[in-house]
């Protein structure tokens, strides 16, 4: 059977001589793995529509295992990604999360949709350490992970001082700091940034400016989250922490994201 799919390249890898395995995150059909003949060879017609990050309409046959792909016509290159290392790595740890954290054969239209607002964003130059955070809360819950943020996971609270437990998995008030020693106190931005990465889609955040301080705060609860409580480590973490390391040799982000009061 032959589909005609839009979709996202988020992984390739080669196989064989001449021939990749191409993983797309479909607007239809969710994440699918084809076969690309040839793809391999600069003068192939599937060259340039497996680059990762491209956006375009693939035609893909689907026999029984993996499909075959056979022709694409590309929509968006997204170059810029693929020509800023920055934008490079913080692309495909996005691209890395939604893989590692989806079924194939899923249709699941909201996770497209984020992925092709969140890639967009970074190719438009807004800060992409800020939209890969998004996409890191945002799938939380895809993961099976159901943090409580709209209220305090023990009494319920939804006013007062508020920290961060990852015993509780969530939120406790100032009531209820006793209950764990290792809180992360936050300040009433943090809390509202947290909810708003959660919470918020994508399209409604607007342009956010962040503070180092706060981005690596926000980093570091969320990548412990899923470390201790999923057991997940991205590959491409390790690479995007070297280079974050060294921010000097880089230029800023083009646009900010606005982090308000």
């Amino acid at each position: 059977m032959q589909n005609q799919l839009e979709a996202i390249v988020i992984r390739t890898r080669p196989y064989g001589e001449n021939n990749k395995i191409v993983t797309l995150f479909t607007k239809e059909a969710g994440k699918i793995t084809c076969m690309a003949r040839g793809a391999k060879k600069p003068a192939s017609r599937l060259a340039a529509i497996t680059q990762p990050f491209t956006h375009g309409v693939f035609s893909i046959y689907k026999g029984r295992g993996m499909g075959t792909l056979q022709a694409g016509d590309q929509l968006e290159s997204l170059r810029y990604i693929r020509e800023d290392i920055m934008a490079t790595a913080y692309a495909s740890y996005v691209t890395e999360l939604i893989d590692r954290l989806t079924e194939q054969d899923e249709p699941q239209p909201a996770i497209y949709d984020m992925l092709y607002q969140a890639l967009h964003a970074i190719a438009d130059g807004y800060d992409p350490e800020a939209i890969t955070l998004f996409v890191e809360w945002k799938m939380l819950r895809v993961a099976g992970l159901t943090p409580t943020l709209h209220e305090c996971a023990n009494c319920g609270a939804t006013e007062g001082e508020f920290a961060f437990s990852f015993q509780e998995l969530g939120f406790l008030c100032h009531r209820c700091f006793h209950l764990d020693r290792y809180i992360i106190r936050l300040s009433p931005a943090l809390v509202k940034l947290i909810r708003t990465f959660y919470f918020v889609p994508i399209e409604r955040v607007g342009a956010l400016t962040l503070k180092k301080e706060s981005k690596t705060l926000l980093k570091q609860i969320v990548r412990t989250i899923y470390e201790e409580q999923a057991g997940i480590r991205l590959k491409s973490r390790s690479f995007l922490e070297q280079l974050e390391r060294t921010p000097e040799f880089f230029p800023e982000p083009k646009k900010d994201i606005p982090e308000g009061d």
